[in-house]
């Protein structure tokens, strides 16, 4: 099976990654399901990356019905250690305008339960640390690809990302409440991805692409899918540009604590997990039981 250190998860816009060689169409299953679509392997300034589009190509899958599990599942059965993920946002800042590019370090749930947020449970219960719900050091690179691609003023560092259900967009209402939250962007996708990367011990960090100041900014357009898509198609180049450049500076060590968020997380009695679920779940497992 081709192998991949390094996976890219497309968002809205993004269904493709230009300039792959050496290409390779994979379709995997998972005990999740397959993921949102084929996972493309192939080579990128040298290194062999994994991409696969978030809502499928053609944008066939909406937030809620994301088969995230299966998505990072299939990519760490692929040896990915680290996820890009581009997402497209909007903003609850003056400052943070369309076209800008947020590199987030928190997140907060808005989401209403209905996604499934963890590979465990029905015979062991995991408990991972989230107080820092995306990777620093692979953050770190991104913010550094972004000033190499020259997105200089127009990038942000840091902030935190509301994650709301959707599909639709939000009230003014909720909009406001957020800014009064101090909330600096909104989305509908980091999570329960984040999550579930944390529990795959894979780095994973959030490239966030602003398109509109969502419904709050009173002397602005309220957001539309026009928009919404206009402001995507320029933002594509961008985030390409950056991911080129990030991905020649991720460095096979690991010193974050992404890599080993399992090891004290398991809270139920190993005696305790039946040989059939420990073979379900042996790629997450294996290592620590």
């Amino acid at each position: 099976m081709p192998a991949a250190r390094i996976g890219v998860i497309g968002g809205s816009g993004l269904y493709q990654m230009e300039g792959l060689t050496e290409t390779e169409e994979v379709t995997l299953d998972t005990p999740f399901g397959p993921p949102s679509d084929a996972i493309v392997v192939g080579t990128l300034e040298g290194r062999r990356i994994a991409f696969l589009p978030r809502h499928g190509r053609g944008h066939r899958i909406s937030p809620s019905e994301i088969p995230s599990r299966a998505n990072i599942y299939a990519l760490k059965s692929l040896g990915v250690e680290h996820i890009i993920s581009v997402s497209a946002c909007g903003s609850l800042r003056e400052d943070i305008a369309p076209l800008d590019v947020v590199i987030p370090d928190q997140l907060f749930d808005r989401t209403k339960g209905i996604r499934p947020a963890t590979f465990f449970g029905d015979g062991a219960v995991v408990h991972i640390a989230f107080a820092d719900p995306f990777c620093p050091e692979l953050s770190a690179v991104l913010h550094q690809a972004a000033l190499d691609a020259g997105v200089g003023p127009r990038l942000h560092k840091g902030g935190t990302l509301v994650v709301i259900e959707g599909p639709q967009f939000s009230t003014k209402a909720e909009s406001r409440i957020y800014r009064q939250w101090g909330l600096d962007i909104i989305g509908m996708t980091a999570l329960p991805e984040a999550k579930l990367a944390r529990e795959a011990e894979i780095c994973y960090a959030t490239l966030a692409m602003v398109t509109d100041y969502d419904v709050w900014h009173v002397s602005e357009e309220p957001v539309t899918v026009e928009m919404v898509v206009r402001n995507l198609q320029r933002n594509v180049s961008t985030a390409q540009e950056i991911i080129r450049h990030a991905i020649r500076n991720i460095e096979r060590a690991r010193p974050c604590p992404c890599a080993e968020s399992l090891r004290d997380a398991m809270i139920t009695e190993p005696g305790r997990i039946s040989p059939s679920y420990r073979e379900r779940l042996s790629l997450l497992l294996s290592k620590h039981l």
